[in-house]
């Protein structure tokens, strides 16, 4: 009987795990039959954009958390594929940081090369996912909307590949029910349009805050004003940009913070994370975690130790994205091909252990990702997966780092060289905050955006 795989989702950790067993089936393995469940119509995960909010055209909760005019927030370099380039995908070098379409093409490029997309089925969110101890299997119920049946299936092993981004975590402040303006998660941020000439309130201090300012001041928001419940974001900000310390609570049209303060606000958007979320797994398969470096109960990251034939895939907190989706796809399938060995339970905690008291030595931004980066180069180590310059993406990091705290709206007019060819990248025809236009066809001309227009 040929041994059946089940992967849930189809983006960047799904279609890592689809190219990893075609990686080795290329090289004469035999592979499992894959069967890879998409709750979305087209693959691509996050990147896949929609317009949408609230429930998709079937009535599931939207997966996207995709905004117009999304660029890439960290250099391309650090996140490219080591056995598909940019180079190779675009025909030559393109600049450092690409919008969300490009990232997109580029992350569909690899898998359209690979032939994998006959392994998914799409509109076909996984509704149950149970395991039977006599019979070793995995029973995965999904519903197909394209025929609108749910059906069950049995599977040797399961790959959970749902990513982490996808369901807000969305807190109430007093006064929110009375509020007269527009509250909403990042999930549901879709157009920084919707802000021009508004005084927007950001409730975090992470990526999205930063981002989702970012994008409201370019697009021409009246002030944005950020709050922080421990830590300052700390950036040199624009003269309509203030951040506050923690929200206390809002009236009808001000918000009021914990140094007494007060500001006249017209919406409040919250960037205030996401939750682990997976209704659909068996309560004894359920990772339950916090965004964090380092999730208990995955050996190596990736293998669910209390019954290691269920595995995730991208559960960390992420410097490193689509490369580490690469490193933890090969290592999951050589453990399902019998390559690597599974250690007992003890052995496995034991490293887990390890591990977690390596992450809470962690302090600063550096520490964090030189973590991340041994942990990849270790599943590297273990695996065929082409190895890449981990150290040099941690200076590339390093760099990044000091751009942002230079100039927050200009650090994405840097480039770097690629750390799989070499190639320096170009630096882009238009400046971050001048180039208004996020389309593909946009950012790979050769002319700057006025050019382009008056063209």
């Amino acid at each position: 009987m040929t041994q059946r795989v089940a992967i849930i989702g189809a983006g960047p950790s799904g279609l890592a795990q689809l190219r990893a067993f075609q990686s080795a089936q290329a090289k004469g393995a035999d592979i499992p039959e894959l069967v890879c469940f998409e709750k979305q119509s087209d693959w691509g995960g996050l990147w896949n954009y929609t317009w949408r909010t609230g429930m998709d055209e079937n009535g599931e909760p939207v997966h996207c958390s995709m905004y117009r005019y999304l660029w890439s927030n960290g250099p391309k370099e650090c996140l490219e594929f080591a056995d598909y380039t940019f180079e190779e995908h675009f025909g030559r070098p393109i600049a450092s940081y690409p919008p969300r379409e490009v990232l997109w093409d580029y992350i569909k490029g690899r898998v359209e090369k690979a032939g994998v997309r006959k392994h998914i089925r799409f509109n076909c969110p996984v509704r149950n996912v149970t395991y039977d101890e006599a019979s070793g299997l995995f029973e995965v119920t999904y519903h197909d909307h394209n025929t609108d049946t749910v059906s069950s299936e049995t599977f040797d092993y399961v790959v959970c590949a749902s990513g982490h981004f996808s369901t807000p975590n969305v807190p109430e402040y007093p006064g929110f029910k009375t509020f007269g303006g527009r509250i909403l998660h990042a999930h549901d941020f879709r157009d920084a349009l919707e802000f021009k000439g508004k005084d927007v309130l950001v409730v975090g201090a992470s990526y999205s805050a930063e981002d989702i300012g970012s994008q409201c001041y370019k697009y021409g928001a009246k002030s944005i004003t950020s709050c922080y419940r421990t830590t300052p974001m700390d950036y040199k900000w624009p003269e309509n940009w203030e951040e506050k310390p923690a929200l206390t609570h809002v009236t009808t049209d001000t918000a009021y913070f914990k140094d007494g303060t007060s500001k006249h606000i017209d919406a409040i958007i919250l960037c205030t994370g996401y939750l682990h979320h997976f209704p659909f797994l068996d309560e004894s398969l359920r990772l339950k975690t916090k965004n964090r470096l380092w999730a208990m109960n995955l050996y190596k990251g990736v293998a669910w130790e209390p019954n290691p034939k269920l595995f995730y895939l991208g559960m960390q907190d992420q410097w490193y994205t689509f490369n580490m989706f690469d490193a933890q796809a090969w290592y999951v399938r050589d453990i399902i091909l019998g390559r690597i060995e599974l250690p007992d339970l003890a052995t496995m905690r034991a490293d887990s252990q390890k591990w977690r008291d390596e992450e809470l030595k962690t302090e600063t931004a550096k520490d964090m990702y030189e973590y991340q980066g041994a942990y990849i180069q270790e599943l590297i180590d273990a695996t065929d997966y082409p190895s890449f310059d981990i150290a040099a993406v941690n200076e590339t990091f390093l760099e990044w780092k000091h751009h942002k705290k230079e100039d927050i709206m200009t650090f994405r007019d840097h480039s770097y060289p690629s750390l799989m060819t070499g190639t320096p990248s170009p630096k882009h025809h238009t400046p971050w905050l001048e180039a208004m236009d996020d389309s593909m066809e946009a950012y790979l001309s050769d002319k700057p955006e006025a050019a382009q227009k008056a063209g």
